[in-house]
């Protein structure tokens, strides 16, 4: 007989990220189980707004995840509103595609500032309050996208494998107390941060519940890894056995090494600005690459591991899922 689900009732769990997509989500989703939810967000005013609208006590904060002083500012909030913290999900990220070499430098420290450095932040900082208690729960958002290698997101790629190394080596530090470390990787999920790209031919784009869903089962039971959707788990597993020209060949079919290097900059514009580094060009987002040619994004190289397309921020449930080519555009958040 399987353990009991653990109750979440009156856990405190702050999440980064957390005035739209998955992050809002999530909150959601705690909140139905009783947890006290506070949501951290460089916007700081959707960040209340969302808090207002999700009610029962949530609590919206500002936060820079670049900023150490910004993240333990906002840890300390919360514990002050609510008591000692149970669980961080660090879930804040961004993903700008293209080429690598069309894309800047600026953009590259900018990933790693929010997609890792941010996640080193903010473990360290729930360790500190986790260790002296020998309990709490950490919850990093990687990707499936930190098992593979996707054209058109090497650098993104780069940032989510070292989430999951980095999840990974914090996990066997821990070994010996009742600290949980849960790793995230969902495949495409339907927020901002996948606009302006096609869904992977044969997948089911997830929506930012179905993320939030599968969080809340890690919380409960304690679970590491964390596929959404739990299927994508399988495939990765079984492409690490078969010979490489195999994993490409599925990646050919599947068009995943197509999805990010072929992406409508132009749809994406709003998703960039809104994202891009603040103190570069008083804001303005980082120029965006023209997508390439269809023979261009057929020359590019495959996917070394699994078809992995992408966020969120978010699937090979549906065998009769549309084709990309014919699926309807979608929002998609690739974390």
């Amino acid at each position: 007989m399987g353990k009991a689900p653990r109750s979440l009732a009156g856990k405190v769990v702050a999440i980064t990220g957390g005035a739209r997509g998955i992050g809002r989500a999530t909150a959601a989703a705690l909140i139905t189980q009783g947890a006290r939810v506070a949501i951290g967000d460089i916007d700081a005013s959707l960040a209340e707004q969302t808090a207002q609208e999700l009610g029962s006590g949530t609590l919206g904060l500002a936060l820079d995840v670049t900023d150490r002083a910004s993240f333990s500012g906002f840890l300390e909030e919360v514990e002050h509103h609510f008591g000692p913290l149970d669980v961080l999900i660090n879930n804040a990220g961004i993903m700008p595609v293209g080429p690598f070499l069309d894309e800047t430098d600026a953009t590259a420290d900018r990933i790693i500032d929010i997609n890792l450095r941010g996640v080193i932040f903010g473990s360290k900082l729930a360790l500190e309050r986790f260790l002296p208690r020998g309990r709490g729960h950490l919850v990093n958002i990687a990707s499936t996208a930190g098992k593979a290698g996707i054209p058109g997101g090497a650098t993104y790629c780069a940032s989510k494998h070292a989430v999951v190394g980095l999840s990974e080596a914090i996990r066997g530090e821990v070994r010996s107390t009742d600290i949980d470390v849960s790793i995230v990787m969902p495949v495409g999920v339907n927020t901002d941060l996948y606009s302006g790209l096609s869904a992977v031919r044969g997948f089911k784009t997830a929506e930012p519940e179905d993320v939030a869903d599968a969080i809340v089962e890690a919380l409960q039971t304690g679970r590491v890894d964390v596929y959404v959707p739990k299927s994508i788990g399988i495939l990765l597993r079984s492409n690490a056995l078969v010979p490489r020209r195999v994993a490409d060949l599925i990646a050919r079919l599947t068009k995943a090494d197509q999805v990010l290097l072929s992406a409508d900059q132009v749809t994406r514009a709003a998703y960039l600005q809104r994202t891009a580094d603040p103190g570069l060009s008083g804001g303005a987002a980082p120029a965006a690459p023209a997508a390439p040619a269809a023979p261009e994004a057929a020359d590019a190289p495959e996917a070394a591991d699994a078809p992995e397309a992408a966020e969120a921020a978010d699937a090979p449930e549906a065998a009769d899922a549309p084709e990309a080519a014919d699926a309807p555009e979608r929002k998609t958040e690739m974390v």
